[in-house]
């Protein structure tokens, strides 16, 4: 390798939709001389926002990885969506990242989906640090937004750069530099240089007393962290900012701090800062604990690590899949060993080996790719020859199997009928939605029964209208789509008890089966799930296996109503069989009965999404918001002031949101704004269910 893995930094920017997640990374690329020219959001000229649809709409789809270089280190940066139709792209992102920014407004502060991305870093114990943006706006408040950072993420943010002034030009004190705590500089960009240029001079004199106050709460909360710096600090021995600058990263690795910059990106102030902060702060994949996964052995089952070392076993996770024209790009992050080009490698998922024809670096999502022989530890590469591999499928030295735990990802809450506009196309279609569905873990796709009509699913309105753009401008395809409409979901109210017989007479002998099952309603946050009460003697071997694989396949299966079963667990209590008698279609046939019998209209329950909303409007249109969103059936559980804005939470039916961004622009002349995110399945009214079978 060419680099010391110590030197390496995975980090993903993270953010609610509009805090300055891409025009961060766009001076990122330019400070560190990835990127020649500095792009714009509102220009469409970005170099992460690669996708014709992500430049016209002004916003992060697609994750984007990008390598630049800052003192010594190689920094891959996955730049991530910020609106939650394509929370996924943050999902798989943080499962293989080393550590994340967290970008916040000074403006809005904490908001809905920053809560969002924040509990995904938590899951994955992805340490952060944090970059307060846009303090050179009307009602930037930084005091405020660290405030709502303890409150509502219960983080403890510690501030290494402070502002000088907040607001525009025109303020009495606007925002003009920060302060650097650790030097006890004052920190001015030159705009002429764009920020390049950086003024190092001292702390003016009426901020210095609030510097020292914020240099001291540094010292406390760094030595806090180690005993025997507490022990130096009581002496009243000086802390050199060496010694801060350890413990300090080891308290952010551990996750006890969240170190956090302020500044700019827009107006150039405070990047650079913020980029020594990635390079000094954040984990190598070397501080990050090694991998393990199941060895996948059939007879001797054990859990096994792999460190981040190129001698051990080679082990990697694909964590995305781009659907290109003629071959698919599989994004890899490398756990352990080495990978080259021409390689064999065993998917332990499906059993099968897939051979690698190229690595390539990637720039910018597929838009720049350099290709390369090998790949290490900690590296993040594009592949290409892979067959059946999927998102979250681990890949691993055929020789060595791991099994790394795989991707969650929610469940899909909308849906829409689409169909070719002529029979010649309907092949090409499905072979489209097919490949669309394997990039897209949070994209479904069904054929109805009813019409023949291919029905995909997703997580909102604007993802499965960047889905239907994809199809026409991608694989020049026309299709028909109709209107959106909710997935719902079905689960059982009580325990039930179904059984299920299966006598058949042909030439060739007799078939019998008899199997009772229960049905009993669980967590709906969790999947159907299936527990085989036999005793193990109790049934043979092949026997159980066709009962178990029959019971699984329900699982699959559709309910009362024909939408999918979630929150529910399947029993098997008994089974009678008859030797040579029994086999697996009697088996299958017995199982079907009993599910069946046990799932009936008095005992099913319609389920349907309910969102998380989140409303940010000035206060004279507050009263307008509020009345619509009743009508809507919305319960409103919190209202908090945001400088000159507020906010209202509330809960709310999917099925009553279609159509809600024209309605909330029109009700606050286009100066409110929303975000929205699936929060659960709940049962539906009952007129919802009258209506449906109408």
């Amino acid at each position: 390798m060419a680099h010391s893995l110590d030197q390496y930094r995975n980090i993903g920017i993270i953010a609610h939709i509009d805090a300055g997640k891409t025009t961060t990374t766009e001076r990122i690329l330019y400070y560190t001389g990835a990127s020649h020219r500095m792009g714009n959001v509102d220009d469409g000229n970005t170099t992460t926002d690669f996708d014709p649809d992500e430049a016209k709409r002004g916003i992060t789809i697609y994750s984007a990885a990008i390598t630049c270089f800052w003192k010594q280190n190689i920094i891959n940066i996955i730049d991530t969506p910020g609106h939650v139709d394509f929370t996924a792209e943050v999902e798989r992102s943080l499962r293989v990242l080393d550590g994340a920014v967290v970008i916040f407004s000074a403006v809005e502060g904490v908001e809905a989906q920053s809560e969002t991305v924040w509990r995904q870093a938590d899951r994955y114990d992805v340490p952060r640090i944090c970059f307060i943006n846009k303090m050179d706006r009307i009602g930037a408040d930084f005091e405020r937004t660290l405030q709502q950072m303890r409150d509502r993420l219960k983080a403890r943010p510690i501030p290494l750069t402070i502002p000088i002034g907040a607001g525009p030009s025109h303020n009495p004190d606007p925002f003009r530099g920060v302060i650097d705590l650790l030097q006890m500089k004052a920190l001015y960009f030159d705009t002429e240089s764009r920020g390049q240029n950086i003024d190092v001079q001292e702390i003016p004199e009426d901020l210095r007393d609030q510097a020292e106050l914020a240099r001291m709460e540094l010292v406390e909360a760094a030595v806090e962290c180690d005993d025997d710096l507490m022990n130096s600090y009581l002496e009243g021995e000086t802390i050199s900012s060496e010694q801060l600058m350890s413990v300090l990263r080891k308290a952010t690795l551990e996750r006890k701090v969240q170190l956090t910059f302020c500044g700019s990106s827009l107006s150039y102030i405070g990047v650079q800062p913020l980029l020594d902060g990635v390079s000094a702060y954040l984990p190598s994949p070397l501080d990050r604990p090694p991998v393990s996964g199941d060895n996948n052995h059939p007879k001797k089952p054990a859990i096994e690590t792999r460190p981040p070392d190129p001698k051990a076993p080679f082990c990697g996770l694909v964590f995305k899949i781009v659907a290109e024209q003629h071959a698919d790009l599989y994004f890899i992050r490398v756990y352990s060993g080495k990978l080259k080009s021409g390689s064999r490698l065993l998917n332990p998922r499906t059993g099968k080996k897939e051979l690698v024809n190229q690595i390539w670096h990637i720039q910018a999502g597929a838009k720049e790719k350099i290709e390369t022989d090998e790949i290490g530890p900690g590296e993040i590469a594009g592949i290409v020859g892979l067959k059946e591999t999927a998102t979250g499928d681990t890949l691993c030295d055929t020789q060595h199997p791991i099994l790394l735990e795989s991707i969650t990802f929610p469940e899909t809450v909308i849906s829409m009928a689409v169909e070719p506009e002529t029979n010649a196309d309907r092949k090409k279609l499905n072979e489209v939605l097919a490949r669309l569905e394997k990039q897209d873990p949070t994209f479904r796709c069904t054929l109805s029964e009813d019409t023949g009509q291919q029905i995909i699913s997703g997580m909102g309105e604007l993802h499965l209208e960047v889905i239907k753009d994809r199809i026409q401008r991608d694989f020049g395809l026309n299709a028909k789509v109709h209107k959106p409409r909710v997935s719902y979901r079905e689960t059982v109210s009580k325990k039930s008890v179904g059984t299920g017989e299966f006598h058949q007479t042909t030439p060739s002998g007799n078939r019998y089966a008899k199997v009772v099952l229960e049905l009993s309603p669980i967590e709906t946050s969790q999947p159907t799930r299936y527990i085989n009460k036999l005793k193990p003697d109790e049934v043979p071997s092949e026997m159980r296996k066709f009962l178990d694989e029959s019971v699984k396949n329900l699982l699959g299966a559709v309910g009362y109503y024909g939408y999918p079963l979630m929150g529910l667990q399947v029993s098997v209590l008994d089974v009678d069989f008859r030797v040579g008698e029994t086999d697996e279609i009697a088996i299958s046939a017995a199982t079907d009965r009993a599910f069946n019998e046990a799932l009936t209209a008095e005992n099913v329950v319609l389920l349907e999404p309910i969102m998380k909303l989140e409303v940010v409007c000035p206060d004279d249109f507050l009263g307008n918001i509020q009345a619509d969103l009743q009508v809507r059936h919305a319960s409103i559980f919190g209202q908090e002031q945001r400088g000159h804005l507020t906010a209202i939470e509330a809960e709310v039916p999917l099925a009553n949101m279609f159509g809600y961004s024209t309605q909330v622009r029109s009700l606050s002349q286009g100066r409110a704004s929303y975000s929205m995110e699936p929060l659960k399945y709940a049962p539906a009214p009952k007129d919802v269910l009258e209506k449906m079978l109408g």
